[in-house]
């Protein structure tokens, strides 16, 4: 914003000295020739004026809001220490339908094993996680996951996973808290059954006759000082994404390597997943297991995101039970950025498991992402032939 400011403030000062030099050659021109160079000296400063004046503006943040590191939303600044989680969420169609998948401000689908079709999970960030009555429902761990929840100093919270993971959370980068979450009677098998839910869901629940215990928020925010998680945001390598400002957003279209999308299909088997652009919200609505995927907890609202971004990543497998692991250290690999309408190809890497992932063109230059919620999906480099950027 300020390098922005800057350059018009040049702008002003090389217009003032155009008058300038026409006032010393004044002989050497017509009193017309003159009006004319004025007239269009006056047009340049307040045209850069005007400009300056709406950069201002814009950087102005009201007083007891700041803009989110996870969305480049404003929210509350009582926000700002508070960590966010990263709820390990069932994508089986048994599963459904979820619950708070709708307040989260990040949303990432990967394969998480090579079985059952190349079933997905989600990885949902949240960041005003205590204002969610029910998320869920939650499951296990993949190594992958520990790597990218670091990148947002999240806490993860998952209902175990395979000994892979400990080799992993060992090294402490990445803070987790499994299992002990709400088990809620919903007529479905145990793996199902289990949400993170705040104190006023287990009162609802509680007066309904379910005599299973569930966790509150003051049992979460014990747990989290019982296991040493600092419940405080730590900003890690800078900001994870550059945002653009909701009075000049993103345009794709002038941008090389883009074309018009209107439908994204994703690689994934076993749901069947794709984005669908609404030109209404000027959002991308997700569709999976046949059908619109709508939020239970949100009055069955159908899931939508302003950004889309695909990597395309390699993986390893880990044993036999198709349990296995993203390489998503690296760098050169490819992808898109998806947002009002068009996509542009891009590229991205992550130098270590702790860094965080980039996004760049294909010129080098980091992207920009419009405010508002995003969808990241790890895609494996075997099925990539089946993405499809379509403009329908």
């Amino acid at each position: 914003m300020k390098r922005r400011i800057s350059m018009l403030l040049l702008s002003l000062m090389f217009a003032v000295m155009m008058v300038a030099c026409g006032g010393e050659k004044a002989e050497e021109v017509t009193t017309e020739e003159t009006a004319v160079v004025e007239e269009a000296t006056e047009e340049v400063v307040e045209e850069v004026v005007e400009e300056v004046v709406e950069e201002v503006v814009e950087d102005v943040i009201p007083e007891g809001m700041y803009r989110s590191e996870l969305t480049g939303e404003l929210i509350s600044e009582e926000l700002k220490n508070q960590r966010p989680i990263a709820a390990m969420v069932d994508n089986d169609s048994r599963a459904l339908p979820h619950y708070g998948i709708n307040q989260a401000d990040v949303v990432y689908e990967m394969m998480n094993s090579t079985h059952n079709g190349r079933v997905t999970r989600l990885m949902v960030l949240v960041k005003d996680w205590k204002n969610i009555e029910q998320l869920g429902s939650i499951r296990s761990l993949r190594p992958t996951n520990v790597m990218l929840a670091s990148e947002w100093n999240a806490v993860v919270c998952h209902d175990g996973g395979p000994y892979h993971n400990d080799a992993y959370l060992a090294k402490g980068y990445t803070d987790n808290l499994s299992g002990g979450f709400a088990r809620i009677d919903n007529g479905k098998p145990r793996e199902f059954t289990e949400y993170i839910t705040t104190g006023e869901l287990e009162k609802r629940m509680a007066s309904a006759g379910y005599s299973e215990e569930y966790l509150t928020v003051e049992e979460m925010t014990a747990r989290m000082t019982k296991a040493g998680h600092s419940e405080e945001y730590v900003a890690k390598n800078a900001p994870h994404f550059q945002f653009a400002t909701e009075s000049n957003p993103v345009d794709l279209s002038t941008m090389p390597n883009s074309q018009a999308c209107t439908k994204v299909t994703l690689p994934f088997r076993n749901n069947e997943s794709y984005l669908e652009y609404n030109e209404e919200t000027q959002t991308y609505d997700y569709f999976e297991h046949g059908g619109a995927h709508i939020d239970a907890g949100d009055n069955n609202n159908q899931t939508t995101f302003k950004n889309v971004i695909i990597q395309d990543v390699t993986f390893a497998e880990l044993d036999s039970n198709g349990y296995m692991v993203f390489n998503c250290i690296g760098e050169g690999r490819w992808g898109w950025y998806i947002t009002n309408g068009t996509a542009m190809q891009i590229t991205w890497k992550k130098t270590s498991e702790t860094d965080v992932t980039r996004y760049y063109d294909f010129d080098g230059n980091e992207i920009t992402v419009n405010v508002g919620k995003t969808y990241i999906a790890l895609c494996p480099d075997d099925d990539a032939p089946y993405i499809g950027i379509i403009a329908e």
